[in-house]
């Protein structure tokens, strides 16, 4: 069993306009030295199959079908080997 960790985020040609709003916020709220702020998504993801290799082929491909929008958004994820009911 994996656990998978994925992290989806604007590509950087994009506009990101919920981290521009937090970074003024913050900015607003007296916090110095904030160059930028980037908003996105956080999934975790249990899955199974014969290797690692074979996981991380899985990963990618449902990754890519459903939780990224191709045209504004890019992932990496982490992919961890977990052991019992972890």
């Amino acid at each position: 069993m994996y656990l998978a960790k994925v992290y989806v985020t604007y590509k950087p040609s994009i506009l990101d306009p919920q981290g521009v709003v937090i970074k003024s916020a913050l900015e607003r709220l007296n916090y110095q030295g904030i160059e930028s702020v980037t908003q996105g998504k956080y999934f975790q993801i249990k899955l199974d199959g014969p290797n690692r290799q074979a996981v991380a082929d899985e990963l990618e491909s449902l990754v890519e079908a459903l939780l990224i929008n191709h045209n504004t958004e890019t992932y990496r994820y982490d992919l961890d080997e977990i052991k019992g009911d972890a």
